[in-house]
């Protein structure tokens, strides 16, 4: 299987396999890869196909071509005409709305995903998944006398409950408070580590993928647009839209004019900045760069500090917004509207500082946060 950019040779034999494409009803060009014991989360804005991949894969959706592959069996191979139906696939599915039979109990709930064991080992095992959901003692009890957080448990044992070869949880924690949100999050990591299995996330909340998953998938309008651990993704886009839908505002071109041992040197308005090594990008050529807000450092007026001697560019507070304990920044940089920079400061710097709009301040951009992206 290929992908934009190479990356699915990252994954050696992965537990799950999908390449996908169609032109409608909902365009799809993705390949991605997940390996046992890994969660994968799927991200990008609505529309972009996140849930139409889940059902793919759940056989709940026929692709046009492509194939799925999950622990050496293929399920879907459009040239080898096989289509396995969805209850012939081991998936655990975990629905937004999580889908619980409202006449059943808890257990019930659980036991009735159970496939190939006897009634007698049907309650016992349906309890112990239900323990280890932190749902015990509430076995008995209906979804409409359970909160949503423990809807959503209930969800996750039933999904447990068919044995499954995957795990698919389509944005598990929309319909519950924050407050509940962070103790699922923290259930769901501990469970993660135990399973075994890969698992797959949707959710259109960037924070939360970068909390939860092993690898980050980034898709636009159906398309796979970039992969990889989240962390390298956040700090390191491959392209302006990737950039832009993790919500890096900073994104210009430069011109890269040579290459240092310790860093590349970029034209920018005037500027020469010292830019993070990318030997790979061709002296003289003009390519996209970024930098997100926590790599814009606003310099002290009254002692003013060696780190404020990296590429510092001067201009004029445009916006500031408080946020709380944080205000929004936005600063022109030599005074032009072409040029806005994003930052954030706490608040009680900015007032230290008398920052206000129109007010003339200068800013640092860290060398190693600027990150070049050559256009493919």
């Amino acid at each position: 299987m290929s992908c934009p950019g190479g990356w699915a040779a990252a994954v050696p034999d992965p537990a799950l396999s999908v390449s996908l494409r169609q032109d409608s009803p909902i365009p799809l060009d993705v390949a991605l890869a997940c390996a046992p014991g890994e969660l994968l989360a799927l991200v990008g804005p609505s529309g972009s196909g996140k849930s139409t991949v889940l059902r793919c894969i759940a056989g709940l959706h026929r692709p046009a071509m492509g194939r799925i592959l999950c622990g050496g069996e293929t399920w879907f191979d459009d040239d080898a005409r096989i289509d396995r139906p969805a209850h012939r696939r081991r998936v655990g599915f975990v629905f937004q709305n999580y889908a619980l039979f409202p006449h059943m109990t808890a257990l019930e709930n659980v036991t009735a995903a159970m496939q190939g064991v006897s009634r007698a080992e049907r309650d016992a095992r349906g309890r112990a998944i239900l323990e280890r959901v932190h749902l015990g003692g509430l076995e008995e009890r209906r979804p409409a006398a359970l909160s949503g957080g423990q809807q959503q448990r209930v969800a996750v044992a039933r999904a447990l409950a068919r044995d499954p070869a995957v795990l698919l949880l389509d944005e598990p924690f929309s319909a519950v408070d924050r407050a509940t949100r962070k103790r699922l999050y923290r259930e769901l990591a501990e469970l993660h580590g135990t399973l075994g299995m890969p698992v797959v996330l949707v959710t259109h909340d960037l924070e939360e993928a970068a909390l939860l998953s092993d690898r980050l998938c980034i898709l636009h309008r159906g398309r796979t647009l970039q992969e990889g651990p989240p962390l390298e993704v956040m700090a390191r886009p491959a392209s302006p839209d990737v950039a832009r839908l993790i919500d890096i505002r900073n994104i210009f071109e430069g011109r890269v004019l040579e290459h240092r041992e310790t860093c590349t040197l970029v034209a920018w308005r005037g500027h020469v900045l010292e830019a993070a090594p990318r030997a790979d990008v061709a002296a003289g050529s003009v390519v996209p760069w970024c930098i997100p807000a926590s790599g814009v450092l606003l310099h002290r007026r009254d002692r003013p500090s060696r780190g404020e001697r990296e590429n510092p560019v001067a201009g004029r507070v445009a916006e500031f917004v408080p946020l709380g304990e944080n205000a929004s920044m936005v600063v022109l940089a030599d005074g032009s509207p072409d040029a806005p920079l994003a930052l954030s400061v706490p608040v009680h710097v900015a007032h230290r500082n008398a920052v206000s709009v129109g007010v003339e301040v200068t800013v640092s951009l860290l060398a190693d946060s600027i990150h070049l992206m050559p256009r493919i």
